[in-house]
């Protein structure tokens, strides 16, 4: 090995770190944060649809007995959900149509690294929920195999 080339390996290392593998962490922590806060919106949509859709309208059902979703109180719901378990999401939209909720909400996430040309990603997600007839307590009526017992 001639004297003048020690060295070259730990510069050529130092450049290859700065050139390769830095902008794939950069990258990899981008990809994450975007995926884990899409991953946040969507369950928060879910569950917020599922909320607004128990949102019983007491006054069709009684004039009528039809099962229907009461849109103020569903709305109200939806954000309330939305605002507690991503605060930085918003509601676009809250859809009743009879004893369906339909919850469309977006968010901007900010990315950490300068990897990408732009600094921010818009996310968008959609839930819907249909409110179903049920019981308070369980019938002594259910159908149970004897031969279990």
């Amino acid at each position: 090995m001639i004297r003048g080339q020690r060295g070259q390996v730990l510069a050529f290392i130092a450049v290859a770190l700065a050139i390769v593998v830095m902008p794939v962490a950069a990258y990899a922590v981008d990809s994450a944060t975007v995926s884990a806060a899409a991953a946040a919106l969507e369950e928060a949509t879910a569950t917020a649809a599922l909320e607004a859709s128990e949102q019983l309208d007491v006054i069709a059902f009684r004039a009528a007995g039809a099962l229907a979703v009461d849109g103020t109180a569903a709305r109200r719901i939806a954000q309330g959900v939305i605002a507690a378990e991503v605060p930085m999401a918003s509601v676009s939209s809250v859809t009743v149509s009879r004893a369906e909720v339909t919850i469309a909400t977006r968010e901007e996430v900010q990315l950490p690294f300068d990897f990408f040309p732009e600094r921010s990603v818009h996310l968008q997600a959609s839930a819907s929920a249909r409110l179903s007839g049920g019981y308070d307590r369980p019938s002594s009526f259910l159908p149970l195999p004897s031969s279990t017992f």
